[in-house]
Parts: structure tokens; C-alpha cells; sequence
């Protein structure tokens, strides 16, 4: 049995920014991950102040004003918060 290898470029967060309606993240490799805002009631909930101490970190990102912590792979997965 083989295993299937995925390169997934890089997924580090560079930067985060919101629209009326989603979360827009931009990855080190260029691209951008677009999310409804709805996926996560936390962050959709939030004032600007909250939304904006976010802290990058090499898998994901953290917002420790909300208590929310979002994985790149979940994201990429499509999957809302629990």
C-alpha cells in the first residue's frame, strides 16, 4: 500500500482581513482563503478592536481577546467552527 504525498505549498498566515461577510486569509505561497464569517460566531460577533489582536502562527491563527483558534487545514478542509 502506497502513500499519497500532497504538496501543499505554504500554508503559513501572512495576513487576515474581513469583508461584511467573510474571512479573507492570505497564505505565504499568494493565496487567499475566503470563509463566511457565519462558519465562526465568535469572530462574526466580534467588534473591529477584537477582530483586529490576532496573532499568526505557523498552522493557524489566534485571537486570545476571543478565545478563538482557527487551523489553516480546517480551513482548507471547509470546515466551521465546532
Amino acid at each position: 500500500m502506497s502513500t499519497l504525498e500532497i504538496d501543499v505549498g505554504d500554508i503559513r498566515p501572512v495576513a487576515v482581513a474581513f469583508t461584511s461577510d467573510e474571512l479573507v486569509v492570505t497564505l505565504a505561497d499568494g493565496r487567499k482563503i475566503a470563509t463566511p464569517l457565519a462558519w465562526y460566531p465568535r469572530l462574526r460577533d466580534a467588534s473591529a478592536a477584537e477582530r483586529g489582536h490576532v496573532e499568526l502562527m505557523a498552522m493557524g491563527i489566534h485571537w486570545s481577546d476571543l478565545d478563538e483558534d482557527l487551523g489553516i487545514a480546517g480551513m482548507l478542509q471547509g470546515r466551521p467552527a465546532a
